[in-house]
């Protein structure tokens, strides 16, 4: 991106604290600019920081409407009012429409507390350690009508602890997701990486490290 580039215009949605949120309006990332958060809570305490940042906020309450399309449809009103060139879910605690979906097609970006496609849906964490899997980690991708299956924009990876519980393992992985996600964003907005429309996946001009690999368990060395 040079210096004449406008930054991309980017929307958050939230229900609660936002940490993600957060971690991207932290990162000041120089290609976006997030121009507002909205969130389905009033009470949620993203807003808050958002609001400190100087931020644009919004809320409307889904028990406001008589159902998920008539939500989904004021909310998509109410982010084009931004013309946002990426739309950004940050734990954002509602299944979105089809119609949602679609009017943001190739905009719509969530991040998943799991290496997908393994563990859509809830309780990720749960869920790996009762499979035993020794490595766990989160996803950014873009939002499909198909639950947590949209192409893959970036991953990241961490080793599971025997000493692992459910909290333990979720807390060191959201300080994987407030790495990746900010970065991944920056990524799609400087260009560097973008959605091909031919084959529905993401393509990246970054050249990955062929050798790069994360081990575990990493065995000590005998004594």
């Amino acid at each position: 991106m040079t210096p004449s580039t406008p930054a991309k215009k980017v929307v958050i949605l939230i229900s609660g604290r936002g940490s993600n949120m957060q971690a991207i309006v932290e990162a000041r990332l120089s290609g976006c600019r997030v121009v507002a958060v909205m969130s389905n809570h009033a009470e949620a305490a993203g807003l808050e920081f958002a609001r400190q940042h100087g931020i644009a906020t919004a809320v409307l309450s889904h028990r406001d409407f008589a159902d998920r399309a008539s939500f989904d449809a004021a909310l998509a009103a109410e982010i084009d009012l931004h013309t946002p060139d990426f739309v950004v879910l940050a734990g954002f605690m509602r299944i979105l429409t089809p119609a949602f979906v679609a009017h943001f097609a190739g905009r719509l970006i969530n991040i998943h507390p799991s290496l997908l496609p393994a563990y859509p849906g809830l309780h990720t964490h749960r869920r790996a350690l009762d499979d035993g899997v020794k490595i766990h980690g989160c996803t950014v991708h873009f939002v499909t009508a198909e639950l947590d299956h949209g192409p893959i924009i970036a991953q990241a990876a961490i080793p599971v602890l025997d000493s692992d519980g459910e909290a333990e393992l979720a807390a060191r992985l959201l300080r994987q997701e407030h790495r990746i996600y900010p970065q991944a964003l920056a990524d799609l907005c400087s260009g560097a990486v973008w959605l091909d429309a031919d084959s529905g996946k993401v393509i990246s001009r970054k050249v990955a490290r062929a050798d790069a690999a994360l081990l575990a368990p990493v065995w000590a060395a005998p004594c």
